[in-house]
């Protein structure tokens, strides 16, 4: 217990993992007190905004679970020190993003923050902890991190795997009414089972008991991965249906709903579009990548990597057709796009398709005009800069960040949706069709709007797994 004789659990690392399910713990376990705490200043202030549109992170019902529990027993600040010293319980929730340079470089995760985290408990403890960990880590991650924390000396430390299970968008429910709860730790030592029972307790507030499952670390470490393997596996598996389904005139969504009528399959994920995106898919296959490749597995490796070949195929395919419907060129042709976060309902740009499509048609010299109701103009500068092989100067020439989807729209010659917001559904496109050049074009790269209707307005529509548009075969 902390000095106050409640208890006190610490999370290192206030972002998409870290903010929210601490909000929820704070919600649901009054009686204990809950500090998230991060190096970024600019981030704990926004935390601690006294104006709500201003928090960090856009997750529906998350306003409402920080402005009802901030102050009370939901604390953020940049005291990390202090809150390691009093807490009974560590959640890291750190970026592990793939590393960009040296061994696994593209593939492995790279865990310079997670061991930072652990260097600096180690150095602030001075009585038994136990560590959680919530990012997203590489199998055999808490074998590491443990001989870092116990090399210190100075107390006992028990780790535990706990990783997270949630989809962007719909996080807040994921957490208050999740599938699964998973926790693995050492279940051949007292002390371990001991530490598994206190985060028991902590869920135990809102989870049944039966969703609450306990493994071994190393199981729980890799269920994480592997979980994400097979989302990610039947988009691509959906995807490459919809090439097939274009070239013979079948209908993508009427094989989904067929296919996932079985029992045995399932509906869930099995829906094309341009491409999955976010901060885990991607990351956590190319991870069992690297994680087969070190262990001379080599044609499991390539398994494992296709997945993400396909979903750069479905990507590449889709700028492809936007170019050869427009004719075979975009250059100097204005393109608006709407959406850039990976989905809808999130801020989140990370490994989004938007920024892929992007890339492509500012490499074709094309004029962009980008509209998202959620992602700041300034992070969409960022992704694209970051993507592009032109300084910003010459970016700005070709670059346009929208403030609605008509400004976007207006003397547009194609209009390609990135990103499933509802609002597109609604958008008045008798009114978008005035505004744009002729032949209006849309490329819809999520299935979301009523292509037969547009056609009738007199767009020509392409469509992710649909029968082509006959005006498309003829450009």
């Amino acid at each position: 217990m902390g000095s106050t004789g409640r208890y006190q659990v610490c999370c290192i690392g206030a972002g998409y993992v870290g903010g929210p399910t601490m909000a929820v713990v704070a919600k649901m376990c009054p009686k204990i007190d809950v500090t998230v705490v991060d190096i970024s200043q600019r981030r704990i202030d926004a935390w601690n905004s006294q104006q709500d549109s201003e928090l960090p992170i856009y997750e529906p019902g998350l306003k409402e679970a920080v402005l009802n529990t901030r102050g009370k027993n939901l604390f953020f600040s940049t005291d990390v020190d202090g809150a390691i010293e009093r807490a009974n319980m560590i959640f890291v929730a750190v970026n592990t993003p793939t590393k960009k340079d040296g061994l696994g470089a593209g593939r492995a995760a790279d865990l310079t923050y997670w061991e930072l985290a652990a260097r600096r408990i180690a150095k602030i403890a001075k009585s038994p902890k136990i560590v959680v960990e919530k990012s997203t880590v590489p199998i055999r991650t808490a074998e590491a991190i443990s001989t870092v924390l116990n090399a210190s000396g100075t107390t006992k430390f028990q780790i535990l795997s706990n990783p997270e299970f949630l989809a962007e968008g719909t996080a807040m429910r994921d957490l208050e009414n999740p599938d699964r709860i998973l926790i693995g730790g050492n279940l051949k030592d007292e002390d371990g089972i001991q530490a598994i029972g206190e985060l028991v307790d902590i869920y135990s507030h809102w989870v049944p008991k039966e969703k609450i499952i306990t493994t071994n670390v190393w199981s729980s470490e890799l269920s994480k991965l592997v979980a994400n393997f097979f989302l990610a596996q039947r988009v691509s598996s959906i995807n490459a249906v919809s090439a097939l389904c274009e070239s013979s005139g079948a209908d993508v969504d009427e094989v989904s709903m067929a296919v996932g009528m079985d029992s045995r399959i399932g509906s869930k994920f099995l829906k094309a579009s341009v491409g999955f995106g976010g901060s885990c898919f991607q990351k956590d296959i190319l991870n069992l990548v690297y994680l087969s490749e070190s262990m001379g597995l080599k044609e499991i490796a390539e398994y494992f990597h296709w997945v993400v070949r396909m979903n750069d195929l479905q990507k590449d395919r889709f700028v492809s057709r936007i170019i050869h419907g427009l004719f075979n060129t975009v250059t100097g042709k204005r393109i608006a796009i709407l959406g850039f976060s990976f989905k809808k309902d999130t801020g989140d740009t990370r490994e989004s398709a938007a920024i892929s499509v992007c890339q492509r048609l500012v490499d074709e010299r094309a004029n962009l005009a980008i509209y998202d109701p959620k992602v700041q103009e300034a992070q969409i500068w960022q992704d694209i800069t970051a993507a592009s092989r032109m300084d910003r100067l010459e970016l700005e020439r070709l670059v346009h960040i929208s403030s609605n989807p008509y400004e976007a729209s207006q003397g547009s010659h194609a209009l390609v949706v990135c990103t499933e917001w509802d609002e597109f559904r609604d958008l008045n496109f008798e009114k978008i069709l005035g505004i744009m050049e002729k032949p209006a074009f849309i490329f819809d790269g999520r299935n979301v709007l009523n292509h037969e209707h547009l056609r009738k307005l007199g767009f020509v529509v392409y469509a992710i797994g649909k029968p082509l548009d006959p005006r498309l075969n003829v450009v």
